[in-house]
């Protein structure tokens, strides 16, 4: 899935107040699933029980179904009522394995940062037409940003994510202990995740150290 990483310093003046480090992720495409799905029909007579029919089909997936997913995952009110139960912070961390120049790939498996170091809720979500305009309707690409401050998620920073946090309190992590960069590295699709946080989005990438006199913008555009 291919992804942009900009890195843009500050000039003079700005040096005053702090260095602010400011990297766009952008995603053209998500993997939230098939591009296709299956139907199964059975029909059955409803005293008997006999089977009438069975279908196996397959549907496609609508580009509008896009729209519908970027808007739950922007915000959605289940299965906790009253609050957001979609995407709600975004998480920093230096454990990516492999070399720090040029550290693995990551995989589908991944349910936690190896070594969260800080996360943050979002300060700002937006939605963006095909041109990348900002716009107040629902469309199929937001952006999700969360900021670092000065004395935060220092370190030499290689890994990131977001993912729903089962509390939203930055300090309270609940994390899947299971698969890569755990001592449980296979997936298990059979745990519960109930309680626990959703890693949704994972990315590994070149060492990038943030010093405590800098402040660290981070947007990650997903497009479904």
């Amino acid at each position: 899935m291919p992804h942009v990483l900009q890195d843009k310093m500050p000039r003079g003046s700005d040096a005053l107040r702090g260095m602010a480090l400011n990297m766009g992720v952008l995603h053209e495409a998500f993997p939230c699933g098939p591009h296709k799905g299956q139907v199964f029909i059975e029909m059955r007579h409803a005293q008997t029980g006999e089977m009438l029919e069975r279908r196996e089909l397959t549907n496609i997936i609508t580009r509008d179904a896009g729209i519908l997913a970027a808007r739950l995952f922007k915000d959605s009110q289940e299965p906790t009522a009253g609050r957001n139960n979609g995407l709600i912070m975004l998480g920093v961390g230096t454990g990516a394995p492999g070399n720090l120049l040029s550290p693995n790939a990551p995989t589908r498996e991944q349910r936690r940062l190896v070594t969260e170091i800080g996360r943050k809720a979002f300060s700002a979500t937006q939605f963006r037409n095909t041109d990348g305009i900002a716009v107040a309707y629902p469309t199929n690409i937001v952006d999700f940003t969360a900021t670092f401050g000065e004395g935060e998620a220092v370190g030499p920073l290689n890994e990131m994510g977001l993912m729903y946090t089962h509390s939203l309190s930055p300090a309270t992590k609940n994390p899947i202990e299971n698969g890569p960069g755990t001592t449980s590295p296979t997936y298990d699709a059979t745990i519960d995740v109930t309680g626990y946080d959703i890693l949704v989005n994972y990315l590994t990438f070149s060492v990038m150290t943030k010093p405590s006199i800098a402040v660290m913008s981070l947007t990650w555009r997903l497009t479904f």
